[in-house]
């Protein structure tokens, strides 16, 4: 399954995006139709989702990951593509999103669902010291 993730970073911790249907917390974004590039995905995503025009040119590949698809049958693999995004606009969930939040990896841990591909992301970031 191709995804495409956004990594907006603020305070030293990731946004992401609450799930109404799989009820976790993502990162916003989604799949990748068959005729679309990972930018072109996510940005319709993002406009779907959190009501943001996304800037093509402000967009910079962070990394690729792979992780087991949180709520799909067993065996799904999630190939995701994720995009750093200085995000300026205030976000409004929209669509099967049911809220917004910043997690630091130890809030993140305190969810009762816990997104494999969250997880992922989040240890690379912290590797890095991009969030705490």
């Amino acid at each position: 399954m191709k995804t495409a993730g956004l990594v907006v970073i603020k305070n030293r911790k990731l946004l992401l995006a609450f799930s109404n249907n799989k009820q976790a917390f993502y990162l916003p974004g989604g799949k990748i139709d068959a005729n679309e590039t990972p930018e072109h995905g996510l940005i319709r995503e993002i406009q779907e989702e959190l009501n943001v025009t996304l800037q093509t040119n402000q967009l910079h590949h962070y990394t690729h990951i792979t992780a087991p698809a949180f709520g799909e049958k067993p065996g799904i693999i999630m190939e995701q593509e994720c995009f750093l995004y200085d995000l300026t606009e205030a976000p409004r969930p929209c669509a099967e999103i049911g809220a917004l939040e910043y997690f630091n990896t130890a809030d993140y841990q305190r969810q009762p669902q816990q997104v494999p591909g969250v997880i992922t992301i989040m240890e690379k970031l912290k590797k890095e010291n991009i969030i705490d």
